[in-house]
């Protein structure tokens, strides 16, 4: 995983903990000095794999050593000013999802309970995802984490159909800020449209752009306008058409525009 966002993401700050190293105390100093540095349009992306519990009382991230509850861990996020997504890839990780959720701060569990508590595969696909195109659905060259969501969630669907083994994860993902996640996210339930603008990976030109300071503010302005045109179509059902399809004319315009100028 190192190596690969290393590749493709060069600007990005990539911090690995595992083995001995991966301990409550080691996980805690780095996520506060992550909260003294953070800026407000920065993005933090933390995946656990890995074991997890979970009782009646709290999910438990298990680590050498005393292990992080996800209340210990939701408290040193809200720290952090930078737009989140946590992957929780572990078993039992659905049992976090209550004590993480919050608004704008995407949360995926590799199960939908705390009682899931099998190993999982998950992990395998998402890290799939960030390697195969093919999770650019869009083929926007900017691969999402809803996208990648989409991708390892069936993935791991399609595992446990071919292995003909009952199913022991169902992947969740939650991004509004309450509820318990949903598998498919969308305007009716309001889930999704957060982690539809969260980028995780750029490829082929994007990637190049991203290089280039003077690219790299029109690929923030596109970004901004497919995020404008996502809020608009989970606003859709409550708009009158006339006024629907006249800011949607807008926004395309002036995204048309703006990959004109990207091109050249």
């Amino acid at each position: 995983v190192d190596k690969l966002l290393h590749e493709v993401e060069p600007h990005a700050k990539i911090k690995t903990l595992y083995g001995a190293d991966a301990t409550k105390a080691n996980v805690e100093a780095y996520l506060r000095e992550v909260a003294k540095e953070a800026k407000a349009d920065d993005s933090l992306v933390l995946m656990m794999i890995g074991h997890g519990t979970c009782d009646e009382f709290d999910y438990k991230f298990n680590l050498p050593g005393p292990d992080l509850t996800a209340s210990e861990l939701a408290g040193l996020l809200d720290k952090i000013a930078a737009h989140q997504l946590i992957v929780n890839m572990t078993s039992a990780s659905g049992g976090s999802i209550p004590a993480l959720e919050k608004p704008k701060r995407v949360v995926i569990a590799a199960t939908k309970t705390g009682t899931e508590k099998n190993a999982t595969v998950f992990p395998r696909y998402w890290i799939e995802g960030m390697r195969d195109p093919a999770a650019d659905s869009d083929k926007n060259e900017i691969v999402t984490a809803l996208e990648v969501f989409r991708y390892a969630e069936e993935k791991t669907a399609k595992f446990y159909e071919t292995q003909k083994r009952l199913a022991t994860e169902h992947a969740l993902i939650e991004d509004a800020g309450k509820g318990e996640g949903v598998k498919i996210p969308s305007a009716e339930n309001g889930e999704g449209l957060t982690a539809g603008r969260f980028a995780v990976l750029h490829l082929g030109l994007a990637a190049a752009q991203i290089r280039d300071p003077g690219k790299l503010m029109l690929l923030k302005k596109k970004e901004e306008l497919e995020a404008s045109i996502d809020d608009l179509k989970y606003r859709k059902a409550s708009m009158a058409v006339q006024e629907y399809r006249q800011q949607l004319q807008i926004f395309l315009m002036q995204l048309a525009r703006t990959q004109e100028a990207l091109d050249k």
